[in-house]
């Protein structure tokens, strides 16, 4: 349990991170846009080796596909509803003479991290040890989204200490789901531990066609490709480690 919460804590901890460097300056939005790229490859990554091959191994892929097709459909859903929540809030900022995306990009950061993290808390009750490829993987690729959010708050007037705390209690909540991962590998079967991590990775491809990948390319433009591989093939070539 301590090492869950451990691992858990570490791999959250670029959500503060992230915020830190957005209240330190204001970052290229080429910079960002390469970070999600490489984030974006390291993600397809843990989802093809960390998360949909080992889910197989230990529940079956009967067990995997519906993991997986019950997790796109939930982000799905969850995702609708909060590019609603986000519009509305534009549409009042804009109103007011000003723009505040920051609080959808915090639940945003909420909705990927939670699944992530509970597939690295099931992967140490399992195996006892996490895989370095989704470790890396889920580090990277909350730095983009903290960055983007402290950014949007700061310029929407909100003090360095808000954002600090409110980014702190994001990252406390996601490792908490390490531990919870931790906990349900104990008392499910195999083939629940296998669909948690179909969840996760239909979670995450979901998030990553509808959101990361098209930023990565916005921003980064045609290089975006070549960095997403390259995190690709780091975190691919990470996945057979464990720390």
């Amino acid at each position: 349990m301590g090492a869950a919460l451990g691992w858990g804590t570490f791999a959250a901890s670029s959500l503060v991170l992230g915020a830190l460097l957005g209240i330190v300056r204001v970052w290229p939005p080429r910079l960002v846009g390469l970070v999600l790229a490489f984030g974006a490859g390291a993600l397809i990554a843990a989802v093809s080796f960390e998360l949909a091959e080992e889910g197989v191994q230990i529940g079956g892929p009967r067990a995997v596909a519906i993991g997986l097709a019950l997790g796109a459909l939930f982000y799905f859903v969850c995702d609708t509803a909060l590019d609603r929540v986000s519009a509305r809030m534009k549409a009042r900022r804009a109103g007011a003479g000003g723009s505040d995306a920051g609080p959808a990009l915090v639940l945003g950061a909420v909705l990927d991290g939670i699944p992530e993290q509970l597939v690295l808390g099931i992967g140490l009750a399992t195996g006892g040890a996490v895989g370095v490829g989704l470790l890396v993987a889920i580090f990277v690729s909350n730095l983009p989204e903290a960055i983007g959010s402290a950014s949007e708050l700061r310029a929407a007037g909100r003090s360095d200490r808000t954002v600090i705390l409110l980014w702190v209690a994001v990252a406390a909540a996601c490792a908490l789901a390490t531990v919870v991962g931790y906990g349900l590998a104990d008392v499910a079967s195999s083939g629940v531990q296998g669909g948690i991590n179909g969840f996760a990775a239909g979670a995450l491809l979901v998030m990553l066609v509808d959101t990361m990948i098209p930023d990565a390319r916005a921003k980064s433009g045609l290089v975006g490709g070549i960095v997403t591989a390259f995190g690709f093939a780091v975190a691919a070539g990470l996945s057979g480690l464990s720390a």
